[in-house]
């Protein structure tokens, strides 16, 4: 079963201010398109199996939602719920800000 993949606004704002944080404040426009692009096919990958990862009970996490989930791309952590056939990609923050 193949799932739809949502973006919420804050997701999108987030991958935004990422590419740019990398493109103005490192002055590296080529990593940004490449981290961007890595982060893209890992929520893009989120179609297939979403459910395989466990529901998060990190209370830094739980505001999203009762079943959260989370997959890491290198620093960058994206949060996600599952309803039905469709992944909500709630949020894309730094790894180090999930509290355990």
């Amino acid at each position: 079963m193949k799932y739809n993949v949502e973006i919420s606004e804050q997701a999108s704002d987030d991958l935004e201010n990422l590419a740019y944080a990398i493109t103005e404040h490192f002055k590296s426009p080529l990593t940004a398109v490449r981290y961007l692009a890595g982060i893209e096919e890992k929520i893009r990958n989120l179609s297939n199996f979403p459910l395989a990862i466990a529901p998060s009970d990190s209370p830094s996490l739980l505001k999203y939602g009762f079943n959260v989930r989370h997959i890491n791309y290198k620093k960058m952590t994206i949060i996600y719920t599952v309803s039905d056939n469709t992944v909500y990609v709630e949020r894309v923050i730094a790894s180090s800000l999930i509290i355990d």
